[in-house]
């Protein structure tokens, strides 16, 4: 199996668990945090400043004029004229092409799948589920009160859609920036992590028929 397989998700759906499990049944890097450490080492920025960039994008319009709406992919721009987050998303991405470009991985999250959109050994997976569900995941696994779970969750979501919808010039969560998306809540965790498994298999098979 020589893929990259990218991981975008809703908050609470389980799509970190469910990447990490499945690089575990690959044997293959997971990658989470630590494109933060890496991006942190080799820019210079602190690991804190890597981890508030996705959550300052609240508002679409605010986190745009923030921005300064930089077209950060000019080359005739320098590095060190770009926003502060501009910065950030550029050393994260170099620090994820790196990664791809060590072989097979699981990466989540990041607007990885849109960094690594050239890649031709890429498959990017949506993992979603309803709310309610995401809530009790939330208030059991990551101590959120009762009475807020769905307001953060909201919250975070709107967060991590505008930081795309910013970054990739695409729209989270959109069905053709995927190639497959996984309803959690209907099949479970570990039945997702087989039906990635299951879907990685049936490309290989497309690949070496030609089809």
């Amino acid at each position: 199996m020589n893929k990259i397989i990218t991981i975008s998700r809703q908050y609470g759906s389980g799509g970190r668990e469910i990447g990490a499990k499945l690089a575990q049944k690959l044997g293959i890097p997971f990658y989470d945090n630590e494109i933060i450490t890496r991006a942190a080492k080799d820019s210079g920025f602190s690991e804190a400043v890597f981890e508030n960039a996705e959550k300052k994008a609240s508002n679409s319009l605010l986190y745009s004029i923030a921005m300064g709406m930089n077209a950060y992919g000019n080359q005739d721009i320098g590095f060190t004229h770009l926003s502060l987050d501009d910065q950030i998303y550029i050393a994260q991405s170099n620090v994820i092409r790196k990664v791809a470009q060590e072989g097979p991985c699981v990466i989540v999250g990041r607007c990885a799948d849109y960094v690594l959109r050239d890649y031709k050994n890429v498959v990017n997976v949506f993992i979603w589920a309803d709310l309610e569900f995401r809530k009790n995941r939330a208030i059991q696994l990551y101590q959120l009160k009762e009475n807020k779970a769905e307001e953060e969750i909201l919250k975070i979501d709107k967060s991590r859609a505008n930081y795309y919808n910013y970054h990739a010039s695409e729209k989270w969560g959109k069905a053709e920036n995927y190639h497959l998306s996984i309803k959690s809540d209907c099949i479970g965790i570990d039945n997702s992590v087989d039906c990635i498994l299951q879907f990685l298999e049936y490309c290989e098979r497309g690949i070496s028929s030609g089809k």
